[in-house]
């Protein structure tokens, strides 16, 4: 760990979130590394870097040895940006003699020469320009004029010391195009920063980053995902919960309809998060949109993050509910946003649940649902820890959140595709039963840690918004789908024996 008695000056890389993860910047006269296959954006990174150096009056250097000043210029305008006088890009072309046929002949090998003279070029660059910033692409060529590893660890140690000489701050880029692993640059270099790109079964690619190494430097470790789009590098750093702690008051949330705060003992704990269980249709949504409607009539606002419904479709399914979720957001009460799982990461989920509740005015946020959430995980034991870090940061922040899981099965025993209820401070079960024909629906609250709740099952329906009606003492079984009517004597019998008896 470095001292805080003596600071080093970081050089910010300008790309949105990088410099979160490596504490402020790259520091300042130092050599890293920055590695991944082609296409994983080591050159929109690099170009970045040396544009937040201009704003701040710095000369940057881009010195190519394999792309051309042209390619390179048109790399920077997909992105909207223009390379002005404060970055000159340099190329390194193989020197004419040497691609002479006749200097071909000499019994000095023509890499021993052109590697020599590819240094001096890049030695005369810098001491043409005097830059402050510098970009080495890529190391693969050096590599292979180096041709052993002998040569071409002498050759980086000879340029880490001739730039800490000029207090240039470096980027040194590497394809990994190498037939074997070459961890030369690792232990020679300040700093080792991994980009990673991975082709999941359906959708698009995703894209993530690693700080393998920052010598005398804390940083922000794990994998972080990042997407490339116009405008450049976006990095999302992992979430940590703990990080993220203040005092805040917890008071209840209430749905505004009597009987459903009843089943939860007055509400929900401000704070807390609460899973909706239950079939497809059973009403999980709309009794979110309550708690949503609820929060922004008493003077909140709220969030909603929806995978599964398109949102004109939801606009007019909830109107006739008494749910105006357009004028919501129209006056800038509520935040309702659309997700793709096929093209997110949960990186860039989590960093748009932390933007949406930095106003300290939304308490209240939806997640409809954790099935297409999951959609966008490789691996179900990833979605768990993403979503308790998301959970215990959405808590610690004072907002209330609700999750809906849609399980397989319409009625009798019911799958979930994630478990996340021990995730969850409440759990409110949602089912389908039968009863004389009809097909009603149930609700109960099955959990809640925050306080007390009721243990009953009351019925429920949707017409022309949610109604809860009173306990259902008369049935047994309601969960299973197919409940038995209790008689007066005490039995319990099914809703065709009831019948034939007059009950």
């Amino acid at each position: 760990m470095q001292s805080d008695a003596f600071p080093i000056p970081r050089a910010r890389t300008g790309v949105p979130g990088l410099d979160d993860i490596l504490a402020g910047g790259l520091a300042v006269g130092r050599v890293f590394l920055l590695e991944g296959s082609p296409g994983t954006g080591k050159t929109t990174i690099a170009l970045r870097f040396l544009m937040e150096g201009a704003k701040e009056g710095e000369q940057g250097l881009y010195v190519t040895l394999s792309e051309t000043a042209n390619e390179l210029r048109t790399a920077a305008a997909s992105h909207g940006w223009e390379l002005g006088d404060k970055i000159e890009v340099f190329e390194v072309a193989p020197p004419e003699s040497l691609l002479d046929a006749d200097q071909q002949q000499s019994l000095l090998y023509s890499s021993d020469l052109e590697l020599g003279e590819t240094t001096k070029l890049i030695f005369e660059a810098v001491e043409r320009t005097k830059a402050k910033r510098i970009v080495l692409d890529s190391l693969s060529e050096i590599r292979l004029l180096g041709q052993s590893s002998l040569r071409y660890r002498r050759q980086i140690l000879a340029l880490k010391h001739y730039f800490a000489r000029h207090g240039s701050t470096v980027l040194m880029l590497d394809d990994l195009t190498a037939e074997t692993l070459d961890k030369t640059v690792h232990s020679v270099a300040n700093g080792v920063v991994r980009l990673e790109e991975m082709a999941p079964d359906y959708g698009s690619e995703r894209r993530r980053m690693r700080v393998i190494k920052y010598r005398a430097q804390s940083f922000r470790g794990g994998y972080h995902d990042f997407v490339i789009r116009a405008g450049g590098v976006h990095v999302f750093p992992r979430l940590v919960a703990a990080e993220h702690r203040q005092q805040i008051e917890r008071g209840r949330v209430g749905s505004g309809i009597e009987g459903l705060d009843s089943l939860l003992g007055g509400g929900i704990e401000q704070g807390s998060s609460t899973v909706l269980l239950g079939p497809a249709g059973a009403g999980k949504s709309i009794i979110t949109l309550q708690f949503v409607n609820e929060a922004i009539r008493t003077g909140g606002k709220a969030a909603m993050f929806i995978f599964d419904e398109e949102i004109g479709l939801l606009f007019e399914r909830a109107k006739p509910l008494g749910f105006d979720l357009a004028g919501m957001r129209a006056a800038g009460k509520l935040l309702i946003t659309q997700l793709d799982a096929a093209e997110l990461s949960p990186g860039e989920f989590a960093h748009s649940v932390r933007v949406a509740v930095q106003d300290p005015a939304v308490r209240t946020v939806v997640i409809d649902s954790l099935n297409g959430y999951q959609a966008s995980m490789p691996h179900e034991n990833s979605l768990i820890l993403h979503m308790h870090e998301i959970l215990q940061f959405l808590n610690r922040h004072g907002v209330s959140t609700f999750l809906t899981v849609a399980q397989s099965g319409m009625m009798g025993d019911m799958r979930s595709p994630v478990d996340v209820t021990y995730l969850a401070d409440s759990v409110i079960m949602l089912r389908f039963f039968e009863v004389r024909g009809s097909v009603k629906r149930a609700i109960s609250v099955v959990k809640k840690r925050t306080g007390r709740h009721e243990s009953t099952i009351r019925e429920f329906w949707i017409d022309g918004g949610l109604h809860v009606g009173e306990p259902l003492v008369d049935f047994q079984g309601v969960l299973r789908g197919v409940p038995l009517i209790l008689t007066g004597e005490g039995t319990a019998v099914s809703a065709a024996a009831a019948a034939a008896r007059g009950e």
